[in-house]
């Protein structure tokens, strides 16, 4: 959890929840296809996920690049 609040601080702060795939470890990275087995953590990638459970963005960013607060929230507001 602390390495969430600091990665939310980072992007200015975020008005949604922020999941983290912590334990068992690399089973949401490995669901959803981006658990880097090399390197033993998933790559960088956020999802929008709507009341009912569906994805309805996803986006797997490059090593060294986060999503910014503002394109997540433009891909919230379409929901």
């Amino acid at each position: 959890m602390p390495s969430l609040k600091a990665w939310s601080d980072h992007l200015g702060g975020v008005p949604f929840p922020l999941m983290s795939d912590y334990w068992p470890h690399g089973a949401v990275g490995k669901a959803f296809g981006i658990f880097n087995e090399e390197r033993g953590m998933d790559k960088r990638a956020a999802y929008v996920i709507d009341a009912k459970g569906v994805v309805r963005y996803a986006k797997v960013y490059p090593q060294g690049t986060i999503p910014t607060s503002d394109e997540l929230l433009a891909e919230l507001r379409k929901l």
